[in-house]
């Protein structure tokens, strides 16, 4: 696929990096970009030298700022309004493309709105000191909920996510904040975040791809679950994904002398 709303490249490592690549748009998403990055969510699901995620943006001041609300974002909106659908379904890797490949996201500069869909089916979060988080739909007169119940999916505190939605762009969480409601996992300096990211990702990606894919689906489908279906599934998961075709053999142990 022709390229050009985002970046894409695998690596001898097996890590994989989806760059935004809309600068001068603040890396908002638009129908290309939607596309592109539909593509690669599909690309690295079917590919099995894919073992790990980065998700990146390049400029200075922005992550993602959400929909390009000045044109080309029309790819979820239907003439029949009932026909509409929620376009995380091809921003996010795993509701929609079932993708369970561990997503490390690197976050830098500004964050809002719908840039949550980048956010709120990763694995791991980590921020550049610089990053703030903020909602602009209140300010704008928007219904805002597809993106805060995401983030109350993956287990943000009730009274912040209101505090986010409600307050508009008024509202801004620091790296700082967003490190201790757990939004974030580990706050970097700015010239550190995309090593670190990286560094995470091949960490990851050397262990056993399968097992780790488990991992990462028994977990996100438990959440859907109660606890008792959560710890069967998890269970037959368990059976599934270590069996002696999926775990690599164990080194045998050294004979003992005596």
């Amino acid at each position: 696929m022709d390229l050009e709303a985002i970046e894409f490249e695998l690596a001898d490592d097996h890590v994989a990096t989806i760059t935004l690549n809309r600068p001068d748009a603040l890396n908002s998403w638009n129908d290309q970009m939607a596309a592109e990055v539909s593509w690669a969510w599909e690309t690295i699901r079917e590919d099995d030298a894919v073992h790990a995620v980065v998700v990146q943006a390049n400029g200075d001041r922005a992550f993602c700022t959400g929909a390009d609300v000045r044109g080309g974002t029309s790819w979820f909106f239907r003439a029949n309004v009932w026909n509409t659908f929620d376009p995380g379904v091809t921003l996010s890797p795993k509701s929609h493309h079932r993708c369970w490949k561990p997503v490390v996201t690197a976050v830098h500069g500004i964050t809002a709105g719908g840039a949550q869909y980048f956010l709120n089916e990763a694995d791991i979060i980590i921020a550049a000191d610089d990053a703030e988080f903020f909602d602009p739909h209140a300010s704008a007169g928007i219904v805002s909920s597809l993106e805060p119940i995401g983030m109350l999916y993956r287990g943000m505190p009730l009274g912040d996510v209101l505090r986010w939605a409600l307050m508009g762009s008024e509202e801004r969480i620091t790296a700082a904040t967003a490190l201790r409601l757990g939004l974030v996992t580990e706050v970097v300096p700015r010239s550190e975040l995309r090593a670190r990211a990286r560094q995470i990702a091949a960490s990851i990606a050397a262990r056993n791809p399968r097992a780790i894919q488990g991992t990462v689906r028994a977990i996100w489908e438990s959440l859907d679950m109660t606890r008792a279906a959560a710890l069967q599934n998890g269970m037959a998961y368990t059976h599934i994904g270590n069996t002696p075709r999926s775990t690599p053999p164990r080194p045998k142990d050294p004979p003992t002398y005596r």
